[in-house]
């Protein structure tokens, strides 16, 4: 039987907390060619204590904070984390339905429905929370409001411009979690947001040794809105050497439960990554013995007919997989605290992603990252 659904469009923006609010300017606007489209007005940076900055590339909105003050929401968040993401947006059709069905799930209500109207139309949001430790999640309905929030006032195109992307960044493909154990996490999506399962995996992997307890693993689900498209990946670590897995790491260097990562697609990945190269974005390194096997493992997998030249895919370390004619190209950036040499930078990365007809997430590739992160963390012990 189908879940009763929250009325879910898609993604609206995300919010994100940051110690430094410059550097974060230079990466979207320098690095990644995000427009700023809003930033909150002076009443709403005096009454919230904290400066946020809006960027925009698409569809796509991210909202920086740094705090000004110690009472500040985004000052609150940093005393327990590094710099995260501190909420996912979502858009709704109406936002009463979807807090009726949330309040039957028993979803848990931070506040009464923000409301506000401009010369155009009406802005109502509200926000739950989540197993995700600090991170909630807000529910937006918008009809015909043209501005990004109350309080935010618009700068350059404005909140309701696509601005271009120089790498055709449009949208966000899906959202990772980590947390030491999922079955709550998943279970929320489940039963309180009504998603249904979309893939899974396990594996443990032995990257330097062939003895077991050496090695680490995870179990990860992916949970999805059928009608929006919105995926969650949820990843927890595998046991042995549980506590030594990338995902406990994160969890540890998180200070709890959050966001690993946000996958932006492109429609061409090549261009893309040599330009964001070029801007001194630095990706995780696949070793060579992956690459040496994919002719091979394209042959298993049923694909004849990948437009990319495997040799340029080596070049930028970009990973491939799918199966029956179907593929997906896919790289992720190295986490934050290792870009900027500063352990409070967080452990969040970036994730840039082309499909070629493949919905899904790759086993292949899936592991490939998995092993890169820990060859990285060993690097920086």
């Amino acid at each position: 039987m189908t879940a009763e659904s929250l009325g879910i469009i898609g993604y609206d923006s995300f919010h994100f907390v940051v110690a430094n609010l410059e550097r974060s300017i230079a990466f979207y606007k320098g690095a990644f060619d995000f427009k700023e489209v809003a930033r909150s007005g002076d009443e709403l940076t005096k009454k919230s204590g904290q400066q946020s900055i809006v960027f925009g590339a698409g569809d796509v909105r991210v909202c920086v904070s740094t705090p000004l003050t110690h009472g500040s929401k985004a000052a609150r968040y940093m005393k327990r984390h590094p710099a995260g993401v501190m909420s996912l947006g979502f858009r709704v059709q109406d936002l009463d339905k979807t807090m009726g069905v949330l309040d039957k799930r028993g979803g848990t209500f931070l506040s009464d429905p923000v409301e506000t109207k401009d010369e155009s139309g009406r802005y109502r949001s509200v926000e739950i929370a989540t197993p995700l430790g600090d991170v909630a999640f807000r529910f937006v309905e918008r009809t015909d409001f043209r501005g990004f929030a109350p309080g935010f006032v618009d700068t350059n195109g404005g909140h309701a411009s696509r601005p271009e992307n120089k790498f055709g960044i449009s949208s966000i493909d899906h959202v990772t979690s980590n947390g030491l154990t999922m079955q709550p996490i998943v279970s929320w999506y489940r039963e309180v947001l009504g998603m249904e399962k979309f893939w899974d995996i396990t594996f443990h992997t032995q990257d330097v040794t062939h003895n077991l307890g050496m090695g680490s693993g995870l179990k990860s689900i992916v949970m999805w809105d059928p009608e929006s498209g919105v995926k969650f990946a949820t990843n927890e670590p595998l046991r042995p050497a549980f506590r030594d897995s990338q995902i406990a790491k994160f969890v540890d260097d998180n200070m709890g439960n959050g966001v690993q990562h946000i996958a932006f697609a492109v429609p061409q990945i090549i261009p893309a990554v040599e330009e964001l190269k070029r801007r001194g974005v630095e990706f995780l390194k696949t070793p060579k013995s992956y690459f040496d096997d994919l002719p091979n493992r394209l042959v298993k997998l049923g694909i004849n007919n990948v437009k990319e030249e495997l040799g340029e895919l080596e070049r930028l370390q970009i990973l491939l997989d799918g199966q029956n004619d179907k593929y997906m190209l896919q790289i992720f950036m190295r986490e934050a605290s290792v870009l900027y040499d500063d352990s409070r930078a967080g452990p969040f990365f970036y994730e840039i992603i082309q499909r070629a007809g493949d919905p899904g997430f790759g086993y292949g590739n899936f592991r490939a990252l998995f092993e890169s992160i820990e060859r990285a963390q060993r690097a920086a012990t």
